[in-house]
């Protein structure tokens, strides 16, 4: 009888009781061939390299993204790849944080900072856009700057006459690449920090990091 009762419980137990989605990660581009291996698309090539390592896919279409889900550290959450360009990240990023009830202080947002020489990057817990119009757009859906970012340098433009819109959709060298490519266990640690409550830690760790 015992045996029979512990068989109805398994059956009773569904394959979605599982823990809940309690972050999500944004990396920042543009979608299509196009746009691959720009200084744009820092936000997902650094996202990617987190993926590719934890062997985590995201290959499912919701919430005008591409998402997967997996773990940092003791957390389970969702990764996203915006799939609305740049300039309107804001709306799938909202919609999925409405779905999942994730609150802002949990959207964690992976961007390129032209300001930052590659090889670099910055943790910030909050602030404005800084000019970046993928931050710019998630601002303006959400009406907060509360969300923490890891902005990702590209360099900046190489003459004042140079146009900024043709520089961040120029394509990154291989040298850059291999920058980035250096950068990722430091995005890692951060991402980790972050999770764990550690936003100062994380700031400690990695904005002074040149690689």
């Amino acid at each position: 009888m015992n045996r029979l009762f512990e068989l109805f419980k398994k059956i009773e137990k569904k394959p979605e009781d599982k823990e809940p989605v309690s972050y999500l990660v944004v990396g920042l581009g543009n979608p299509g061939l196009t746009y691959d291996k720009t200084r744009h698309n820092a936000g997902f090539i650094m996202l990617s390299a987190y993926l590719e390592s934890h062997g985590i896919r995201a290959d499912r279409s919701r919430f005008d993204a591409l998402v997967g889900e997996g773990r940092i550290g003791d957390h389970r959450a969702l990764f996203m790849f915006p799939q609305t360009f740049m300039n309107n990240s804001g709306k799938a990023v909202s919609a999925a944080a409405k779905y999942y009830k994730i609150p802002l202080s949990h959207v964690i947002v992976i961007c390129d900072d032209i300001n930052l020489d590659v090889g670099r990057m910055r943790i910030r817990a909050q602030g404005s856009d800084g000019g970046q119009k993928g931050l710019r757009s998630i601002i303006e859906y959400f009406d907060s700057e509360d969300f923490p970012r890891i902005r990702i340098g590209v360099g900046q433009k190489p003459t004042p006459e140079y146009d900024l819109v043709d520089w961040v959709l120029s394509h990154f060298t291989e040298d850059d690449l291999g920058k980035l490519k250096a950068l990722s266990p430091y995005v890692e640690k951060a991402l980790l920090k972050i999770t764990e409550g550690d936003i100062p830690g994380a700031m400690q760790d990695c904005n002074g990091v040149s690689v």
